[in-house]
């Protein structure tokens, strides 16, 4: 069985070619455009997981970009971009949970399954309650591993980047909840 298969619904842009989509808007707010369609995205689903809700979801996603277009002269090519678009998603949805005092589970997976099939899965129904119980007794840090890899479709040098870690160790990770969560699936 396939835990998770994940195809990427549009094709990402190569780093060189979001720097110079970067450097565009830098100079006419209008090719900031850009960046929003390449993103909306993933930034949306990655935020819909965490807050089950399509209006909070819509909210935090346009908070997001806003802050984003006001940031954008003071971003720094340190790394990928969208760690960067991420951090501030991170932030908006931190302030969100802050002000509605609430925490939101993975239990409304199958909803986001039937809604979208934004993760593709061809579970049956009792595979994925079983999943959604081995995904809820991880701790935060790992679902959130879970969220930026398949549900937000980041690469692993962008989650490596977002979360200040080297690549490997992020993979390794990665690897390592896949086999904890097939073996448990088992």
């Amino acid at each position: 069985m396939i835990l998770f298969n994940a195809e990427r619904k549009m094709q990402m842009l190569k780093q060189d070619d979001i720097s110079a989509l970067v450097a565009a808007a830098l100079e006419d707010p209008a090719a900031f455009g850009r960046l929003y369609d390449q993103y909306v995205q993933p930034i949306y689903r990655y935020i819909y997981s965490r807050t089950y809700s399509i209006y909070e979801a819509e909210d935090i996603t346009s908070q997001t970009f806003i802050t984003a277009y006001e940031s954008l002269p003071r971003y720094r090519e340190r790394g990928h971009f969208s760690a960067w678009l991420f951090r501030i998603a991170q932030s908006k949805m931190n302030d969100h949970f802050r002000r509605s005092r609430r925490e939101v589970g993975l239990e409304a997976a199958e909803r986001i399954v039937e809604r979208e099939d934004v993760l593709g899965l061809l579970i049956q129904n009792e595979e994925l309650t079983q999943l959604r119980s081995a995904i809820k007794n991880l701790n935060a840090e790992e679902q959130d591993l879970i969220r930026l890899r398949y549900v937000a479709d980041l690469s692993f040098a962008e989650m490596a980047d977002l979360l200040g870690k080297r690549e490997d160790a992020v993979k390794k990770s990665v690897y390592r909840l896949q086999a904890r969560l097939k073996s448990q699936m088992e």
